[in-house]
């Protein structure tokens, strides 16, 4: 029960982070029917600056939390700004093509940018500052630091004001119009074409907060690391009902449970086998003592995929569905 406990909790934390950049993925699919695979990209951008700002701050003496505030400060308008190029310059002129051409056109946007920070912060894995406090606190047998409980805090702060946006302002309402049918929205008044950049903009300062907060939790920032983060988004976009907002949120939070989960489970198995108490197979598999906590870590990226795989086979819309007329 203490590793089961712990893991909810990391698991948590890490399905909070997925739901923040899956809201980015389901956000534009919901308006203009795109999967923006260059999105995690962004996330790895506001994660780089963000490494760049705090390492500078930090080194001149700024106390550890106001340097990652300058970080966040300097992180979210780059990436808006990133967010709001992306739409214009590659996929506005895009917007009346066939489907096929924009989803390359991210693809390649998606290894441009990461060609490009490569060029910027070198192909080496940078570390993040590690000066913020370490306070963890016991719950139930667990152990929950200071800094998840803010990440998951900021996380679900975060949610609340998206939605809060979507369903209860005037932007949110004609984001709502334009995913329904973007030519009568045009006809009623709306300026598509500035709801669509909004919506985007709106991504990428989600984007910002996430790779901030990914690099301080793991401590690492990589040119490559929006790809597998921003797939995984995509998945729990994908399990939640993709272009359903309610939908990212809960399929952010469950991929994270499900791996965080059947990696702990799967990497406790070396315990059992030092105690005999699996066959000669397992016991085979576990005679170096570690080549299943290998599997469980090495092999946790797989939970994302597996979990996609079975969403499209078995329940294509997602668990929550894809609410059409409110889905921007």
């Amino acid at each position: 029960m203490d590793i089961f406990f712990q893991q909810i909790v990391n698991g948590l934390t890490l399905g909070s982070l997925y739901a923040i950049v899956a809201l980015g993925y389901t956000m534009v699919y919901g308006i203009i029917q795109l999967i923006n695979f260059a999105h995690g990209e962004v996330v790895m951008f506001g994660a780089m600056i963000a490494l760049s700002v705090v390492s500078t701050a930090s080194g001149s003496g700024f106390p550890p939390l106001a340097a990652v505030l300058v970080g966040i400060l300097a992180a979210i308008p780059a990436c808006m700004t990133l967010g709001y190029l992306l739409e214009r310059v590659a996929y506005r002129p895009l917007r009346r093509a066939p489907r096929l051409a924009p989803l390359i056109t991210a693809i390649g946007m998606s290894i441009v940018l990461q060609q490009v920070a490569m060029m910027i912060w070198s192909r080496n894995v940078l570390s993040f500052p590690q000066n913020l406090p370490v306070i963890l606190y016991e719950v139930a047998g667990a152990s929950i630091s200071a800094l998840q409980i803010a990440i998951i805090g900021l996380c679900l702060t975060m949610m609340a004001g998206l939605a809060f946006v979507v369903y209860r302002t005037r932007l949110g309402a004609a984001m709502r119009a334009t995913a329904e049918n973007p030519e009568i929205a045009r006809l009623m008044g709306v300026d598509v074409d500035r709801v669509i950049a909004a919506t985007f903009v709106i991504g990428a300062a989600l984007a910002a907060v996430a790779g901030l907060l990914v690099g301080i939790y793991y401590g690492l920032a990589h040119y490559t690391m929006g790809a597998t983060l921003g797939m995984k988004a995509f998945s729990a976009a994908v399990l939640g009902g993709i272009g359903n907002i309610p939908g990212a949120m809960v399929g952010g939070i469950l991929l994270g449970l499900v791996e965080a989960l059947g990696a702990g489970y799967i990497g406790d198995f070396t315990d059992l086998c030092q105690y005999g108490i699996f066959d000669a197979i397992f016991q085979a598999r576990c005679a170096d003592g570690g080549n299943l906590v290998l599997f469980g870590s090495n092999y946790q990226d797989v939970f994302a995929f597996v979990v996609l795989i079975l969403v499209l086979v078995f329940r294509p819309s997602g668990l929550l569905g894809e609410r059409v007329a409110e889905r921007a």
